[in-house]
């Protein structure tokens, strides 16, 4: 890859906009698999029924709000044997991304820091470097 340094500002920043598209996906990704991961162990170990401990909540927001709790168990209990099993493959899966992920956000920074430090050095060229304002 061509040193930073060495490119137009235009293609610098081009890069750097598409590493924080590519951050964005990557979080995206991240989230989805922990919300996976939640989910399966939240089936296999349900939380204890909530309101027990409320006796500082109003009773009125209380009794009007609170879910009860086979309805709460019915809504993340939906995991088989066979996904607590795949537990292993998705927290590998969530441990390599979040190895890409700092390998984005390392190449993002070092994109922010040249576009940085060409607008100190000339900030009237940086400018013209922008495309056109809508």
């Amino acid at each position: 890859m061509t040193r930073l340094r060495e490119r137009p500002l235009a293609e610098v920043r081009a890069s750097r906009q598409a590493q924080r598209l590519e951050l964005t996906r990557v979080s995206h990704w991240r989230r989805l698999l922990r919300a996976r991961i939640d989910l399966i162990v939240a089936s296999a170990s349900v939380p204890d029924p909530l309101g027990a401990g409320a006796s500082e909540v109003p009773a009125s927001s209380a009794q009007r709000d609170l879910p009860q709790h086979p309805a709460l168990v019915d809504a993340v209990r939906s995991a088989t044997l066979a996904e607590l099993d795949l537990l292993g493959d998705l927290f590998d899966l969530d441990r390599r991304l979040a190895r890409y992920e700092a390998t984005v956000v390392e190449a993002l920074g070092g994109s922010t820091d040249e576009v940085i430090r060409r607008l100190t050095m000339n900030p009237a060229a940086s400018l013209r470097a922008q495309p056109p304002y809508p």
